[in-house]
């Protein structure tokens, strides 16, 4: 079949409609496509796929998809016949949408019907609208000016041009008088996901259990039904700023049966996770549905107590979880970025919530660290001991003091940020260079003492 191109088509229309040939044919597309695939972003962006079946005749014809998410981006618009050849000559997104104001607005100057109301009786009026506001009409009638409240009065119809639901007005050629299988596609904003993770820890803080869950919502402005679902993980760039979206009603599903009820896989230089059954996204709403459920992975409580080269004491001591991504530790799946709450068991066996952290897109075969909190029986001290200005270098002795109050032995991670040009010179324990940015040291304090960690370190002056 030979392909028309743009030029020629509206040459074709425009001879047909001077010699009378074109009848343009006006079609409303079914509610609800044959197929429907939604693929949702973070980053506040949708991209919707359909497959239609509509019958179009030969020449042009007047196509209208009613129910359109009302936050398309218009420019992204693509449709095409895979068994067939259209080309589309016009496209036009309407979304006037009716309501009292545009209805009233549209009449001013025209003749409507209002109600007087005397007690329990009406009287018809009968007069041209000259303006409306605040609900409130103001008719010229044969009486004079009479004003009205806008909930009394009787419209013989719908002003042209106003419609109930945004809809795409499309001008569209085909040379094949035939049922068309139309493949649409466009992208929204208003739809977004994000992952949300809850990790129990045992009672030795060794092992923890795992689950997921993604929760995407769909502020898009119309309901996909039955729809394949795929959300896509990772930093997508957009030339603007996507309009924003709120939060609105929750609504969870839960993996029916054992396993990930999401399947992976690259996308370019990201992730997309492909959900393994249909759902419904209804407007105004958020879903939450499970991903990932894994037991017993071996995870490391870590002390940390971290210097700044410029500032002297801090008493706080972070509390870490280390666990490794990794497929032999029942992991091993690339984690989208989310926010990870962490609960243990009371001695009553009852969950409490001991802290939270964020995590970025994390692939597999790396290491999460958690910042769960801050431990309250262990005390850290910085203190400058003495100071000393050489020939070419900057001297520091430092002294940091670990206290642990605990009944137990423990080991308290040390780290010096620095940088510049810098040397150890001296130090009691060994450190290990993490950077040129940072050192490391790991401190043994026993139960209910106090170790010090001694150390001087020389910065290259300028």
């Amino acid at each position: 079949m030979k392909k028309f191109t743009y030029s020629i088509l509206l040459m074709l229309v425009a001879l047909s409609a001077v010699i009378g040939l074109s009848i343009t044919n006006t079609y409303v597309l079914k509610n609800n496509p044959e197929n429907l695939e939604v693929t949702v972003y973070n980053s506040n962006l949708g991209v919707i796929k359909e497959l239609r079946t509509q019958y179009l005749n030969t020449g042009t014809n007047h196509l209208l998809y009613e129910g359109v998410a009302s936050k398309i981006d218009p420019t992204s618009v693509k449709i095409k016949s895979i068994n067939g050849n259209v080309e589309i000559i016009e496209q036009n997104y309407r979304y006037d949408l009716i309501s009292k104001s545009k209805i009233l607005q549209r009449y001013i100057g025209k003749n409507i019907t209002a109600y007087q109301t005397y007690g329990d009786k009406k009287e018809i009026v009968e007069g041209t609208l000259l303006s409306y506001s605040n609900n409130q009409l103001v008719l010229k009638t044969r009486e004079g000016i009479k004003l009205f409240s806008s909930d009394d009065l009787d419209l013989q119809e719908l002003p042209e041009g106003l419609i109930t639901v945004p809809t795409l007005d499309w001008q569209i050629y085909t040379e094949e008088e035939k049922t068309h299988n139309l493949e649409m596609s466009y992208m929204t904003s208003g739809m977004s996901w994000k992952a949300d993770y809850v990790a129990t820890i045992n009672k030795d803080d060794t092992k923890l259990d795992f689950n997921g869950w993604v929760t995407v919502t769909n502020n898009a402005g119309t309901t996909f039904k039955n729809t394949s679902l795929k959300l896509v993980a990772g930093d997508v760039n957009r030339v603007t700023t996507p309009r924003g979206y709120s939060d609105n009603t929750v609504y969870a599903e839960k993996s029916s049966g054992g396993g990930s009820s999401f399947e992976e896989e690259n996308l370019f230089e990201y992730y997309m996770y492909t959900l393994q059954r249909r759902t419904t996204l209804n407007n105004n709403e958020q879903k939450q549905i499970s991903f990932i459920d894994s037991e017993n992975i071996n995870v490391e409580k870590e002390f940390v107590y971290e210097n700044n080269r410029w500032y002297g004491s801090n008493k706080k001591i972070n509390v870490m979880l280390n666990f490794d991504n990794t497929k032999i530790n029942n992991l091993g799946i690339p984690l989208p970025k989310g926010t990870i709450k962490i609960f243990k068991k009371d001695n009553e066996g009852k969950l409490q919530f001991i802290g939270e952290d964020g995590i970025d897109h994390t692939p597999k075969d790396e290491t999460l660290r958690l910042l769960v909190g801050q431990a309250f029986d262990i005390v850290g001290e910085r203190t400058q001991v003495d100071y000393n200005k050489l020939a070419g270098w900057y001297e520091y002795k430092w002294k940091v003091t670990l206290k642990n109050h605990k009944d137990e032995n423990i080991e308290v991670t040390v780290l010096e940020n620095t940088g510049g040009d810098w040397e150890i010179v001296n130090e009691n324990y060994p450190h290990t260079k993490e950077s040129n940015y940072k050192l490391k040291w790991k401190i043994p304090v026993t139960a209910n003492s106090e170790s010090n960690l001694e150390y001087t370190i020389r910065y290259k002056r300028w």
